[in-house]
C-alpha cells in the first residue's frame, strides 16, 4: 500500500502555514456570520474549501482527502446523527400525542410569580429540552411559553438565551461531549467527567443572573431561598451524574432535581410577594390543572429514557451489547497516512446495539406503547423527523467531514503548533477557542469537531492535560450558544420580534464574554493551582510537564478577567436604565 506523510509545515513558516490551515474556519465565519449562508450550505463549502487547502497546500492526495471527507461524514451520520434523529424522534411523539402540553401545564402552574416561573422553565425545563432534544428546541419552547403565560417577550427571549448555557455542553444526550471524543480519540466519559468539574460553577451563577436581570438585587433578595435551591441541586447533580453515569443524562438528571426541588420548596415557602412585570395585564393565559395520573402518563417518556440511557452506560451492560459491534477498516484510509513516523489505524466502529441512538429509539417504542401511538402514526413521525433534520444532518455529517480532514491532512496539528505561542495561557484561551466555535457554527458540537483535535495537539505540545483543553473547549463554548445568531434568530421568531436580534445581541454579548472569561480562568486554576481536580484516567494519560508552572500566566489571566469584569460591570452601569432587558 502506498502511504502518505503528514507535513505540520508546508510553507516553512509556522504562521503562514497556520493562516493557510485557518482558511476553512474563515470561510465557515465568513458564510454564517457575514454572508447569512443557511448552515448545511455553509457545512457543505467548508468542506470544500478544506479539501482544496488540503490537496493544494498540504499535499495530501486527494484520494485521501476525499476519503477522510466521506469517513468523517459516515461518522456524522451514526452514531451522532442517529442520537440527533431518535432524540428528536421521542421528543416529537410527546407533542403530537399531546403529552407535552401536560408537562408544561405541571411546571407552569406550581406558581403565578414570574421571577420563578423563570427558573422552573427558562432554567430547569430548559435545560431538560436541551438534553433529551437540543438543536434549537430548548429556547424556542421556553420563550414561546413564558411569552404564553404572559412574560414580556423581549424578556422571555433574553433570559432563555441566558438560562440556555450551562446545558449546552450536555446537549441532545451527550453529542458534544460523544463527538470531542469522536474526534480526539479521547474517551468520552473522562472528557463528561471534566466538563462536570467546570460547569457547575457557572450553574450555581446563572439563576441569580436570570432573576437579577428581571427584577435587580431587591427582587432577587426576595427569593434567594428557591434561587440557592434552583441552583445549588442543578450544579450538584450535574457534577455527581457527568462524574458517575457518564455524558448522556446530566442534563435531564440536574434538571429533574432541579425543578423538583424547586416545586417542593415551593410548597411550603413563597416569596412575600407575588412580582409581575410593571404594567403588566391582569388577563394571562389560563394553566390548565393536570391529575396526578396525567403527569406520571406525560413525564412516563423521559423517566424510561433516563433508566435506559443509565442502563446503557454501565460497563457490564455496554460490554455486554459492544459483543455485536463490527469493527470495520476503512479502505482507502487505514495504514495510508503516516503522522508522527506512525501509519495511522482508520477503524469504523459500527456499535449499533449500545450506541445512546439505540436506547433511545426503545424508549421511543416504549412510549408509542404506553401513549397508545398506532404504528402507521409512529412510522409517520419518525418519516417526517428524518425529513425536518436532513439539513441539520448535511450540516453535521460536513462539519465532521471538515475535521477528519483537518485532522488526517496535518492541517489540525499545524493550528495546534501556532496556538503554542500563547505558553501557560493557553488553558485560558481553550475557553474563547470554544466559545468562537459556538459563535461561529451555533452548535458546541460544531465547535468541538472544529476545535477538539487542535485543542488536544496543542496542550499535548505544551504539557499540558489535553483532556482539560478539549473539555474547556466544550465548557467555554456554551457561553457562545447565546450569541450565536441562530439562538436569536430562533428566540426572537418563538417571540414574535423579528428585527429585535441587535437588541437582544447587545444584552447577551457582555454576558456571554464574562462567562468565557470565567471558564478561561477556572481553567487555568485547574491546570496550574489544582491539578487534583482532574479524573484519574485524564491524570494518569497526561503529559510529564505542565502542572508545576503557570504562576505568572495564572495571575495574567485572572488580570484579564478582572479587566473584563470591570467593563462588564461600566456597561452594566450605563444601560441600567434601559431595562427591560438589563
Amino acid at each position: 500500500m502506498n502511504t502518505w506523510t503528514q507535513v505540520l509545515n508546508p510553507l516553512n513558516n509556522l504562521g503562514l502555514s497556520a493562516l493557510t490551515a485557518s482558511i476553512p474556519i474563515l470561510f465557515l465565519f465568513y458564510a454564517l456570520a457575514v454572508a447569512r449562508m443557511k448552515g448545511h450550505y455553509a457545512g457543505l463549502l467548508t468542506l470544500v474549501a478544506a479539501n482544496l487547502v488540503a490537496v493544494l497546500a498540504f499535499g495530501m492526495p486527494a484520494g485521501l482527502s476525499v476519503y477522510a471527507s466521506l469517513y468523517g461524514a459516515l461518522v456524522g451520520l451514526f452514531p451522532i446523527g442517529w442520537i440527533v434523529i431518535t432524540a428528536i424522534f421521542l421528543y416529537r411523539l410527546t407533542v403530537v400525542t399531546g403529552q407535552f402540553e401536560v408537562i408544561r401545564d405541571s411546571i407552569a402552574a406550581v406558581t403565578g410569580d414570574r421571577r420563578l416561573q423563570a427558573l422552573l422553565i427558562a432554567f430547569s425545563f430548559g435545560a431538560f429540552l436541551e438534553g433529551a432534544a437540543g438543536f434549537g428546541a430548548p429556547v424556542a419552547i421556553t420563550a414561546a411559553m413564558l411569552v404564553g403565560l404572559g412574560f414580556n417577550p423581549l424578556y422571555a427571549a433574553g433570559i432563555c438565551l441566558l438560562a440556555n448555557t450551562v446545558p449546552v455542553a450536555f446537549a441532545a444526550v451527550g453529542i458534544p461531549i460523544i463527538t470531542a471524543g469522536a474526534v480526539t480519540g479521547l474517551d468520552p466519559f473522562v472528557i463528561g467527567q471534566m466538563v462536570g468539574r467546570q460547569i457547575p460553577i457557572l450553574s450555581l451563577l446563572v439563576p441569580v443572573w436570570l432573576v437579577f436581570t428581571m427584577s435587580g438585587w431587591k427582587g432577587t433578595r426576595e427569593v434567594l431561598p428557591a434561587v440557592l435551591v434552583s441552583g445549588f441541586s442543578f450544579a450538584l447533580a450535574q457534577w455527581w451524574s457527568a462524574n458517575h453515569l457518564g455524558p448522556m443524562l446530566p442534563n435531564i438528571i440536574a434538571s429533574v432535581v432541579s425543578l423538583i426541588s424547586l416545586a417542593a420548596l415551593l410548597k411550603i415557602w413563597q416569596p412575600i410577594r407575588v412580582w409581575r412585570f410593571p404594567g403588566e395585564p391582569a388577563a394571562v393565559q389560563e394553566v390548565k390543572k393536570r391529575s396526578a395520573p396525567e403527569l406520571i402518563r406525560a413525564w412516563s417518556p423521559f423517566v424510561i429514557l433516563t433508566v435506559l440511557i443509565a442502563d446503557w452506560g454501565m460497563a457490564g451492560v455496554k460490554q455486554l451489547l459492544e459483543r455485536v459491534t463490527v469493527n470495520i477498516p476503512v479502505a482507502g484510509l487505514d495504514g495510508a497516512i503516516v503522522a508522527g513516523g506512525v501509519p495511522m489505524a482508520v477503524v469504523f466502529k459500527f456499535n449499533w446495539l449500545s450506541v445512546a441512538g439505540t436506547s433511545i429509539l426503545i424508549t421511543a417504542v416504549i412510549t408509542a406503547l404506553i401513549l397508545g401511538v398506532s404504528p402507521r402514526r409512529f412510522f409517520a413521525v419518525f418519516l417526517a423527523t428524518l425529513k425536518d433534520l436532513r439539513h441539520a444532518l448535511i450540516t453535521i455529517s460536513s462539519m465532521l467531514g471538515y475535521a477528519y480532514v483537518a485532522n488526517y491532512s496535518g492541517m489540525t496539528p499545524t493550528l495546534g503548533l501556532a496556538f503554542t505561542v500563547t505558553g501557560g495561557l493557553f488553558p485560558f484561551v481553550s475557553a474563547f477557542l470554544g466559545w468562537l466555535g459556538v459563535l461561529i457554527t451555533g452548535s458546541d458540537t460544531s465547535s468541538n469537531a472544529l476545535f477538539g483535535k487542535m485543542q488536544q495537539v496543542t496542550a499535548e505540545s505544551m504539557g499540558i492535560n489535553p483532556v482539560l483543553t478539549v473539555a474547556t473547549n466544550s465548557s467555554g463554548g456554551v457561553a457562545g450558544k447565546m450569541i450565536s445568531p441562530q439562538s436569536i434568530a430562533v428566540a426572537t421568531a418563538a417571540c414574535g420580534l423579528a428585527g429585535r436580534e441587535g437588541d437582544l445581541f447587545r444584552f447577551t454579548l457582555p454576558r456571554s464574554i464574562f462567562f468565557t472569561a470565567l471558564i478561561g480562568i477556572i481553567a487555568m486554576v485547574q491546570a496550574y493551582v489544582f491539578p487534583w481536580v482532574m479524573p484519574a484516567a485524564a491524570k494518569a494519560a497526561a503529559p510529564a510537564a505542565g502542572a508545576s508552572r503557570g504562576g505568572v500566566e495564572l495571575l495574567a489571566g485572572s488580570g484579564i478577567f478582572i479587566l473584563i469584569l470591570a467593563i462588564y460591570a461600566n456597561l452594566q452601569r450605563n444601560s441600567h436604565e434601559e431595562r427591560p432587558l438589563n
